[in-house]
């Protein structure tokens, strides 16, 4: 949401003591990575969809997690703030670590304030948003404009850790943003009220039960470009870039005054999003920058485009796809292609899997420009692990490894539909409906799931990526030591340097072990795997090797 200011205090005062000590009461397990892999950040859910305390999804009916339900101060403190609760987190940063700098682009914070509530900090944390920055202390009550670009610098040694949660607002939210004062204001007579802690008292929340729409309401595509419109930096095609959208917003309006929220309508709504995207591309619209660094046909495409319609965000009109079924143990060679039965909607797509550091960013990089390719932009960590039962907690944090037996009728579904929903091509534009899709994906920590994936794409081929081993060890070792490829920074048991990268099968035995000796063993475990799984005539639908050299970019062999 943006604000008029940077940073503003609600005139809520809590007692972080209290607070501190109900979340150390929850299990250290509790916590999980942060869902885009943010070293030194991870979080524990709050509020979230159907109460899943491994949920990191903003769609669907929210409620308190159990975690919540065992803190009768936090549930107090939400109620004293008096919003409407989607999702809500207690936010961990390690010492001297940061969150990366980002604008909070995503359709679900459009309308959303995110209320900050310190509960264990110290004076040095930095809030950075814009060129402003605070030191929000234990207990205040902070809300800041996320449509401008913020990030946080915890440069102690010791953890940080803010109550997060967003909101659209209520009446008891409203009335304390109307009582708030902003960061650089010296309000006279102005103090936080102090909302001490009522024993045996838990609260009943309001919480999301609507946060996207079926379709989106004419009125609504247009508040959203008009915003955005206007907060484009000049720019010489700006004005007609306006005159498209307004047009779009007409014929938006035509059809919703025939169709409405029918099913029936969806192709024709299809029709003017992909005609009018592509208008926007041939009229330069991908060129204009708004004021706060985000590409205009981005921010178009995270407010209108994608949520605006339910196919846009999954496959809810779609045919379920068929589902690759195990067949029985054989004893016969294995080989390298199988038929399988056709995906309707799938294409071939292509996994790039091996080693961490094994070159994969560029060979997923060059692959992604070729036409009619589509990728989800970045890596797959929070498509699957944000999804319950997938993630390495729902499995006591034994690896990162699935099996043909984790893809369940009820998942394989789910996952489909979670990455059709984040697909794009070069040109950013989503797959045109009904026709079938070449997906391209490249995640490390996929090289432990080619058996799942195999059963959940039934044409699925996979690239190994080959580099010589004293390279990628070397990188590897790197990459520990620098902090910035932390993917447990808490993983419970373990001691030493935070864990980095793929979470290996038999992890703990490496308690105690020198550097070289768990990058080794890590290294040679997922290989060892990766290898084993890719020999498996019923898992490899089709096998590319390709070798890195220090000469050669890519061999294929």
């Amino acid at each position: 949401m943006k604000l008029g200011v940077p940073f503003l205090q609600l005139p809520l005062l809590f007692d972080a003591s209290v607070l501190a000590r109900e979340i150390a009461a929850i299990e250290e397990s509790a916590w999980r990575p942060h869902p885009l892999g943010y070293p030194g950040n991870d979080a524990l859910l709050l509020i979230s969809r159907d109460g899943d305390p491994d949920s990191d999804a903003v769609s669907g009916t929210m409620q308190p997690t159990p975690h919540l339900l065992r803190c009768p101060y936090l549930m107090q403190i939400l109620e004293h703030v008096g919003g409407t609760w989607g999702r809500s987190r207690l936010m961990r940063l390690s010492g001297q670590a940061e969150v990366t700098a980002h604008v909070d682009v995503n359709y679900y914070w459009a309308e959303r304030a995110r209320v900050h509530v310190p509960i264990v900090t110290q004076p040095t944390v930095r809030f950075i948003c814009g060129t402003h920055e605070v030191n929000m202390r234990a207990g205040e009550c902070w809300i800041f404009d996320t449509w401008t670009e913020h990030n946080v610098i915890n440069d102690h040694a010791l953890a940080r850790i803010h109550l997060v949660a967003d909101t659209v607002g209520g009446a008891g939210f409203w009335e304390n943003f109307r009582g708030g004062r902003p960061h650089n204001h010296n309000v006279q007579g102005w103090e936080a009220r102090l909302c001490a802690p009522v024993p045996d008292y838990m609260p009943s929340l309001d919480c999301e039960s609507q946060n996207y729409p079926q379709v989106m309401t004419p009125w609504e595509v247009r508040q959203h470009y008009q915003f955005l419109v206007g907060e484009a930096a000049a720019h010489q095609d700006l004005p007609l870039v306006q005159q498209l959208m307004f047009f779009f917003g007409r014929r938006w309006q035509g059809l919703w005054s025939r169709y409405g929220e029918s099913v029936e309508g969806l192709q024709r709504y299809r029709a003017a999003i992909d005609a009018v995207r592509q208008d926007l591309k041939v009229c330069g619209a991908d060129q204009i920058i708004l004021r706060n660094g985000v590409g205009l046909m981005d921010a178009l495409n995270a407010w209108i485009f994608t949520p605006a319609l339910p196919d846009r965000r999954t496959m809810l009109d779609a045919p379920s796809a068929p589902l690759a079924t195990p067949a029985p143990p054989t004893t016969a060679a294995p080989a390298v292609i199988v038929q399988a039965e056709s995906d309707p909607v799938f294409d071939r797509p292509v996994f790039i899997v091996g080693s961490p550091r094994s070159g994969s960013t560029l060979l997923f990089e060059t692959l992604a420009k070729a036409p009619n390719v589509y990728t989800i932009g970045d890596e797959s960590h929070e498509i699957i692990e944000g999804m319950p039962h997938l993630g390495a907690s729902a499995h006591g944090y034994e690896s990162n490894r699935l099996l043909a037996a984790d893809a369940t009728p009820a998942i394989a579904r789910e996952l489909r539909e979670r990455f059709l929903a984040a697909l794009h091509d070069r040109d950013q534009r989503a797959p045109p409906p009904g026709q079938r899709i070449r997906m391209l994906e490249k995640t490390p920590k996929n090289s432990l799931r080619v058996p799942f994936l195999a059963s959940i794409f039934p044409e699925a081929r996979f690239i190994y990526l080959h580099r010589d081993p004293r390279e990628v060890l070397a990188s590897m070792m790197e990459a520990w030591t620098s902090g910035r490829f932390r993917t447990y920074p808490r993983l419970p048991g373990w001691t030493g340097l935070p864990w980095s990268l793929v979470l290996v099968p038999g992890w703990r035995n490496l308690i105690g072990s020198s550097l070289h000796t768990i990058v080794a063993t890590q290294w040679r475990t997922m290989t060892r795997l990766l290898l084993d799984d890719l020999e498996q005539p019923r898992v490899v639908l089709g096998l590319v090797g390709i070798e890195i050299r220090p000469d050669v970019e890519g061999e294929e062999f």
